[in-house]
């Protein structure tokens, strides 16, 4: 199948970043960073961690160092997020993007083949998309359990692309990559292979809107 604004190419697979693209986890996150630094009497701007959307191991072990004067305060701070994202998203408040569920049919009715190449830790990821209901969307889905297996490098490194690219056995002259991090652009173009942007938290820079094949508002937009 072909979509608007990116030439004649066909598409026969598509490659989707999870977090702040397909669900509203980032939106998620970034309350419970609010919350768990509130809960252990941290004076941190409440816009800092705008930061921690798509950032980089580097970048975030900056954040940590920044604002976390022992391990032990920031171990606290980082579990107690990942409990209260996981605790809402059991409660329902995980919820897909705009657009996400139309341009998963449009794609399955087209038999585009699905997968997904996310940062993020595998029990979180199976949460996220067996509790929206997109699971079985995907051929398959990789997360930072591959990227520690198979010992590459994350983010914005092009390795995680590369390596779905493989598993789909389909030529990057036919993929396409979503996403909604600078981060993720960047490994999707390290990668070779055609990258649409749809910005979270954080607006599209001139970096990105100069790699990435078209930047849009939502799926719907795109769509």
């Amino acid at each position: 199948m072909q979509l608007n604004g990116i030439g004649n190419k066909e598409i026969l697979g598509a490659i989707f970043d999870l977090d702040g693209l397909l669900v509203d986890s980032e939106n998620l996150y970034w309350k419970a960073n609010i919350q768990a630094a509130k809960e252990e009497k941290l004076d941190i701007p409440e816009d800092s961690y705008l930061k921690l959307a798509g950032a980089t191991i580097k970048e975030m072990e900056e954040f940590y160092h920044q604002y976390f004067p022992t391990e032990q305060l920031r171990d606290n701070f980082i579990k107690r997020t990942d409990d209260l994202v996981w605790q809402w998203t059991d409660e329902g408040k995980l919820q897909l993007k705009p657009g996400a569920q139309a341009i998963l049919d449009k794609f399955h009715q087209a038999k585009v083949h699905m997968t997904i190449a996310s940062s993020n830790y595998d029990t979180v990821v199976q949460h996220a998309i067996w509790t929206t209901g997109i699971r079985n969307y995907f051929d398959f889905y990789l997360s930072y359990r591959d990227v520690k297996e198979k010992n590459i490098k994350a983010k914005p490194a092009p390795d995680i692309y590369l390596l779905a690219a493989q598993k789909l056995n389909i030529p990057k002259d036919n993929l396409i990559v979503f996403e909604d991090s600078p981060t993720g652009v960047e490994a999707a173009y390290n990668a070779g292979i055609d990258v649409i942007m749809i910005p979270d938290l954080l607006p599209a820079s001139t970096v990105e809107k100069q790699r990435a094949k078209k930047i849009c508002k939502n799926f719907l937009e795109l769509l």
